[in-house]
Order: structure tokens, then C-alpha cells, then sequence
């Protein structure tokens, strides 16, 4: 495929809607999702040649940048994934990379996804293995936080990582790859010793865009970002429950409530005022909400 193929495939998928493969081992039959993909060379010393998104087609982040292993032995298959945080597709002839999807569900808090938090789901080696994972991290920069971690029935391990000095939270792709290889080296010695199963499946991402927020403990870290808000206005359960766009004005601690403005996008404009700001009325608008009131809080995309 072309690189002007690779680039117009990419406006297709507005960026955030695709998956990306970087690497396909020579056992599956190799596809071309946006990125140039080589197999794996059977020679040492050969080098594999393989071009990032952001090398072929500049993009704006933040994306779920995903690495993939099917299992923990060096000596099979390996996958790495460059993938988007809104959909995950397969090949047009419906090949899949032999990585079996989790069912989805909607984020919460405590998920060990992109509600972030810890879950084993009670599996004996639950535990080792995130103690090995957080092992790893210490041998990063402190910067860099355990996110979420989950472990499933099936022999998956989910890891993301948050990187705090990034405006979107996200570790470079390098670094997500760094801790990959370091993590399954760890989980092959332990693995080896019997202590975890030996065909475990491993992803390393970033926390993604549709990272849900804490409140109020992650609202001053992305104040100067635009975040989809949904909320009730009264503690009814028969309440209505509302969302919008706004951007964080203050936190009251005291009165453990956040106040909240219109953030400048166009989803708050009128679609008649053909590209004016806000109005007056809109930008001295406030909405003052107890932090039981927030349902949930993400980072918002304008594209």
C-alpha cells in the first residue's frame, strides 16, 4: 500500500476510530490497518521496518496506545498494536489477530479499565502478577503511575499506564513499549516457576480519552481542558440525568461542590452564528454541583 493510500485511510477513520497494527507475526496472514507492517524477520540481524501513526500522519492525542503480547513465552507469537480508544476493528476478509476482545461494557470507576482502579476478579494469581507489574514501574521514572490494572478468567492482563507530566496523561509509545518488554520478561520467570499460568496474555495501553475521571480528586489536573460532564441536579432517582461541556472554575472544598462554566466548543455554540464565540449569557452562565451529583466526568474530543 501506498503512502497516500496509508494517509487517506487515515482521514477515513477520523484518526481516532481504527485499530493500528505495528507488528504481525508470521504465522497470521498480514494486513495493513494505516500503518506500514513487516513480518517479523527470521534473521537476527535484520531489522524490521515498521512506521508509526504519528510518523505517517501527525495525530492528536490522546489515543489508547496499546502493545499486545498473546502470551508471556518469548519463544511464540508476539503482537504489538497501535489502537484507538473509540473502536477496534478487524481486516476486511474479518481476520482477527487471534486476540479474543472483551465483551464492553460502560466504564465505572474501579473497572480496571478506563475507570481506572484494581480488579483481579479473584483469581489466584491475581495478585502476583499485579505485585510484579508494580515491581516494573519502580524501575521508571516517578512519573509514571499504575492506571489500571485487570486480570480475567481467560489469562488476560490489562495494564494501563499514566504518565503525570503529559498533558493527556499518556505515556510515548517507546516507553509503553520499554515496560511491555520488562513486564513479560518478569511474568516468563515467574511463569517458568509455576507461581502464574505460563500463557498469559498481556496488553500495556494508555489510560485512553475516555479515561473517567475522579472528582474531585482529577478535575484540577485537566482544569484548562474542556470535560463532558453528566450529572443529576437532585439526589432523586427519577431525575432526568443531564451532560454537557464545560470547563472546571473552581473547586469548593468545604462545601465539597465544583462550579462550572461553558467551555468554547461547538457543540455550546449556536449553529446559526456561523463560528462566533459564545454568547454574553453563555459565558457568564454557572452551574454550581455537588460532587455526589456528578455521574460521570471524561476529557472531551472536538474533532
Amino acid at each position: 500500500m501506498s503512502i497516500g493510500k496509508i494517509i487517506e485511510a487515515l482521514l477515513r477513520s477520523r484518526t481516532c476510530g481504527r485499530s493500528f497494527s505495528s507488528f504481525s507475526p508470521s504465522s497470521l496472514p498480514l494486513r495493513t490497518k494505516g500503518v506500514l507492517v513487516l513480518a517479523p524477520s527470521p534473521s537476527p540481524s535484520s531489522q524490521n521496518i515498521c512506521l508509526s501513526p504519528s510518523q505517517i500522519f501527525p495525530l492528536k492525542p490522546p489515543f489508547v496506545s496499546a502493545l499486545r503480547f498473546l502470551n508471556t513465552d518469548s519463544s511464540k507469537s508476539i503482537v504489538g498494536r497501535y489502537e484507538s480508544s473509540l473502536q477496534r476493528e478487524t481486516s476486511e476478509e474479518g481476520e482477527t489477530d487471534g486476540w479474543e476482545e472483551e465483551e464492553e461494557t460502560e466504564p465505572e470507576i474501579g473497572d480496571g479499565g478506563a475507570g481506572g482502579g484494581v480488579l483481579l476478579q479473584g483469581l489466584p494469581w491475581g495478585q502476583l502478577a499485579l505485585s510484579i507489574a508494580e515491581e516494573v514501574l519502580t524501575q521508571f521514572s516517578d512519573d509514571m503511575k499504575l492506571y489500571a490494572f485487570k486480570t480475567t478468567p481467560r489469562g488476560y492482563v490489562y495494564v494501563r499506564l499514566d504518565k503525570l507530566t503529559n498533558e493527556y496523561g499518556c505515556p510515548s509509545m517507546e516507553e509503553l513499549e520499554s515496560y511491555s518488554v520488562e513486564y513479560k520478561k518478569r511474568l516468563d520467570e515467574v511463569g517458568a516457576l509455576g507461581e502464574i499460568p505460563e500463557d498469559l496474555a498481556l496488553e500495556v495501553s494508555t489510560p485512553g480519552a475516555e479515561r473517567i475521571l475522579k472528582v474531585p480528586d482529577d478535575l484540577n489536573r485537566f482544569n484548562d481542558m474542556p470535560m463532558r460532564v453528566c450529572y443529576r441536579e437532585d439526589m432523586e432517582s427519577s431525575s432526568p440525568e443531564k451532560d454537557g461541556v464545560f470547563l472546571l472554575e473552581s473547586i469548593e472544598e468545604e462545601l465539597e461542590s465544583c462550579v462550572w462554566k461553558l467551555a468554547n466548543v461547538k457543540e455550546n455554540r449556536d449553529p446559526q452564528s456561523k463560528g462566533r464565540p459564545l454568547s454574553r449569557k453563555q459565558k457568564d452562565w454557572r452551574l454550581k454541583l455537588p460532587f455526589n451529583m456528578h455521574r460521570r466526568v471524561t476529557l472531551y474530543l472536538e474533532f
